[in-house]
């Protein structure tokens, strides 16, 4: 069967969508369910006759912060996100420049085998070299562990970000008086802002939902949110509708931040992308 230039292009366009929403339903349809769920008791969450027709009920979000005491987690999370990726800015941005400026390619292999490395191989040592010091439970190992995981993502990313821009703008502001320091502050580091935007936020997603560490260097007071999980699961029962609940509320605030920063995310990874 032949069909002219216009049937077949219909085609493809049908077939285009198909796909296209089959892919939309894969990625979405979890999300969505995990938001059906927390939304419903136990009897109607087992029922999948109500998958979608139930009476919604709030209790569970009240259940997360008041029974569980989800507040404590929530704000260790944030601090240690955010202190984290402060650190690993403070020292990824000028060792990506460095790097990219003077075209160190041995550190930047070194860099990426390090990133490569799985991050539970420094555990152990950690853990031993902090309850040496006196300091397990508290925030520190917490902190310097995140940071060692953001450190060669952040500088990863940047430094094609950096070979992107162009020297004639350093040597301008030389030119003008400006130090070298100066200039990567004042003109590199503002330019660069879409990038430095996309390694933050992927460094602090990272930590934000970073487990194995927090299990085994934190205590009550340090928890954060993914270890605050396993209060949901006793002995007897595993709370689903909690659970849910509580996965909404760690899934909710990282995933609004991607949307509303998409546009600088997009910007930012594909920048260095394509030189000339």
């Amino acid at each position: 069967m032949r069909f002219n230039g216009k049937t077949a292009e219909s085609i493809r366009s049908a077939a285009f969508y198909v796909v296209l929403i089959a892919i939309l339903f894969c990625a979405i349809f979890p999300f969505l369910w995990m938001i059906l769920a927390s939304l419903k008791n136990m009897v109607d969450l087992l029922n999948m006759d109500k998958l979608f027709r139930f009476k919604p009920n709030l209790g569970n979000y009240a259940d997360v912060f008041g029974k569980y005491q989800f507040l404590r987690p929530l704000l260790n999370s944030l601090l240690i996100g955010v202190v984290s990726t402060i650190l690993a800015m403070l020292f990824g941005l000028p060792a990506s420049y460095s790097i990219a400026r003077e075209k160190k390619t041995l550190y930047a292999s070194m860099i990426l085998i390090i990133r490569i490395i799985p991050a539970v191989s420094f555990l152990v040592p950690w853990y031993i070299m902090f309850t040496k010091l006196n300091l397990a439970g508290t925030y520190t190992p917490l902190f310097l562990s995140h940071w060692l995981i953001a450190l060669p993502l952040i500088i990863w990313i940047m430094i094609p970000y950096f070979e992107s821009i162009p020297r004639e703008l350093e040597q301008a502001a030389w030119v003008d008086g400006c130090s070298r320091f100066g200039t990567f502050m004042k003109i590199i580091l503002p330019i660069s802002s879409p990038g430095i935007l996309t390694a933050g936020l992927l460094a602090f997603i990272f930590s934000w939902n970073n487990f194995i560490f927090a299990l085994v260097l934190c205590t009550d007071k340090t928890k954060t949110l993914p270890t605050a999980i396993f209060n949901f699961i006793s002995y007897t029962e595993i709370n689903w509708s909690g659970l849910m609940a509580a996965a909404v509320i760690i899934t909710a605030p990282i995933l609004l931040i991607s949307i509303c920063l998409q546009k600088y995310i997009i910007t930012g990874l594909t920048a260095g992308a394509v030189k000339g």
